[in-house]
């Protein structure tokens, strides 16, 4: 055996992200690889939690049969669906480079939506080599589907109107990733993979083009990773923690994802918890058989030791307060368990908020979630005062009634209890409660709420407004001629409150309207070209008024400047004119005058 070859470290599983927009079929994908049925189990029908699907290569080769051509090294594929964009940074942050390569899936008929482009906008920035997966070729019109077949086989059997209906698709889509700076092409038209992006039109329901897929994805891996060296297993065990749950037979384990090195049985781990850092040592290690989720496969075999990269279960002892979404490594001395405590503290502590600007209180299960939302809430423009792992409890709801705006006396509760006594302390204190399990609704419910408070304050603002008036006093109409003088009016533009003050085009003040007639009934408001009599106080008509004056409502400064401001294209042209007349008026005598 040459020098070179018994140097040459083993090859790990690379690590597959499946990214996409809601709806757009990333589960639906894994679902008809593994033939299962994620999808159904989780909530809403979208992924919450990263679940890991490990595709061993003689799987890939049986899929691929009909168009296998490559010699391959590596092990096979591990799938990672990803609950939302943020949740694949987070994890590649926290792990390195946890993704090797990536699937971008986008609906072929919908094309792109906020979250492939913001998904792009990740792969772009981190570097991530990717394919694109035109899903739902199926739903093309006048598409014949072929279930379980290579693409380019399928669509030879196609009409000329199919073929060209998903032509202009292909298309658009190439067109739209050349806007974010990405040479992308069909993937049968593509010489070099590591160069231009290829688009592999599938369906997911049907299994077409997944072959074409998986072959690329096998493809990219040995050419673009094995060259970068990012596929050899080098060092400690290391991995993230997805989810702890309790296990009948075996009390509380650890799934997580195995990114790097062997785990052995017997070894001692050092994991985040809670409150602390965890040290144990590994009982036992469990795998699900091969293309099966580990979220929802119950018969896992026990195996003596695992290499990277692996989705794995870990029976361990004092797992109770182990923290989902953080890191794992293997130790051999206190050293070790110190730098990692140092390390997680560091990290907790960038992602947790806790301060005492305004801003609204967030609980959610596991440290991704938490970053996930936290990045959601900013994208939003949200001020954020806390943001923590745990179930929500009282200190929450005092901590979000410290708010001075009501609109952030708000807590987010994502996929966490209520603790008893939190929703009577809420009411108590006039905070509200969103609580979702799906990440998007919660985000989305606030928002909205948040919006629909801000509309119904902007429209009680607006309305407590005294808004711009210009009147013509009618000489032929004078009732009586003080205490208070009463004169016929009519209104030249914009609006005429009971109670509002009225100045003369050189701005000395005349008197305020006490109240308001018209056809004979007591009115509160005049509008542009109503004719109506009006009780003036402080005034004589032969003094200081003739009775067949111009005169302007007297707008307090305050009111101007919110008109002048952010009110100005909701005026009509009379309403605007008369505004600007009467601003000029003032600032005559003061240059500075609402400015």
């Amino acid at each position: 055996m040459s020098k070179k070859k018994k140097d040459e470290k083993p090859l790990r599983t690379p690590i597959v992200a499946v990214l996409g927009h809601v709806d757009h079929g990333k589960t639906t994908l894994l679902d008809r690889i593994r033939k299962s049925r994620v999808v159904s189990k989780e909530a809403g029908g979208i992924t919450q939690h990263i679940g890991a699907t490990e595709v061993p290569i003689d799987v890939i080769k049986q899929i691929c049969k009909d168009i296998w051509k490559v010699e391959v090294k590596i092990p096979g594929l591990l799938f990672i669906d990803t609950p939302g964009h943020k949740a694949f940074t987070n994890l590649r942050r926290r792990g390195g480079a946890l993704a090797d390569l990536a699937i971008l899936i986008v609906d072929v008929n919908e094309g792109f939506k906020p979250q492939t482009e913001e998904a792009l906008s990740i792969l772009r920035t981190f570097k991530t080599p990717f394919v694109v997966a035109a899903n739902k070729i199926d739903r093309i019109p006048g598409w014949q589907s072929q279930e379980d077949t290579p693409f380019m086989k399928s669509y030879a059997m196609q009409e000329e109107t199919a073929k060209q209906n998903l032509e202009n698709r292909i298309y658009s889509l190439i067109a739209e990733l050349y806007r974010y700076g990405f040479s992308a092409d069909r993937f049968d038209r593509i010489s070099d993979f590591t160069k231009t992006v290829a688009v592999v039109p599938i369906s997911a329901l049907k299994g077409e083009g997944i072959p074409e897929l998986l072959l690329i994805l096998v493809g990219l891996a040995q050419r673009y990773l094995e060259k970068n060296l990012r596929l050899h297993i080098g060092g400690k065990a290391r991995g993230t923690v997805l989810e702890v749950k309790e296990e009948r037979g075996l009390g509380v384990t650890c799934d997580a994802i195995l990114y790097d090195g062997t785990l052995k049985v017997g070894d001692k781990i050092v994991v985040a918890g809670k409150n602390e850092v965890i040290v144990t040592n590994v009982k036992a290690i469990l795998k699900p058989p091969p293309v099966r989720e580990m979220r929802v496969e119950s018969r896992f075999k026990s195996v003596e030791s695992v290499t990277a990269a692996a989705g794995i279960k870990i029976v361990a002892p004092n797992l109770e307060n182990v923290l989902a979404g953080s890191e794992f490594e293997a130790v051999e001395s206190e050293e070790d368990v110190k730098a990692f405590e140092e390390r997680m503290k560091k990290e907790y502590e960038e992602i947790a908020i806790r301060t005492d600007e305004e801003g609204v209180v967030l609980k959610t299960d596991t440290l991704g979630s938490l970053e996930a939302l936290i990045n959601e809430l900013r994208l939003e423009n949200i001020p954020i005062k806390k943001a923590e792992v745990g179930d929500v409890d009282k200190r929450d709801v005092v901590d979000a009634s410290a708010n001075r705006d009501e609109l952030n006396k708000v807590v987010l509760a994502f996929n966490v209890k209520l603790l008893p006594g939190v929703e009577e302390e809420a009411k108590k204190y006039g905070v509200r409660i969103f609580s979702h399990e799906i990440i998007y609704t919660l985000i989305e419910n606030f928002v909205k709420w948040r919006q629909e408070e801000k509309l119904a304050r902007e429209r009680q603002k607006v309305e407590a407004l005294i808004k711009p008036g210009k009147i013509k006093l009618l000489k032929e109409f004078i009732f009586r001629r003080s205490k208070p003088a009463i004169v016929g009016v009519r209104v030249l533009a914009g609006e005429l409150k009971r109670g509002v003050d009225l100045i003369k085009p050189d701005g000395t003040k005349v008197g305020a309207v006490r109240t308001m007639q018209k056809e004979g009934k007591n009115i509160a408001i005049a509008k542009a070209g109503d004719e109506l009599a009006v009780a003036i106080e402080d005034v004589t008509i032969g003094r200081q008024l003739e009775g067949d004056e111009v005169l302007y409502v007297d707008l307090p400064e305050r009111h101007a400047k919110v008109i002048e401001r952010d009110l100005m294209d909701s005026l009509d042209e009379d309403m605007r004119k008369a505004f600007l007349e009467f601003l000029e008026i003032k600032r005559k005598e003061n240059p500075f005058w609402a400015k």
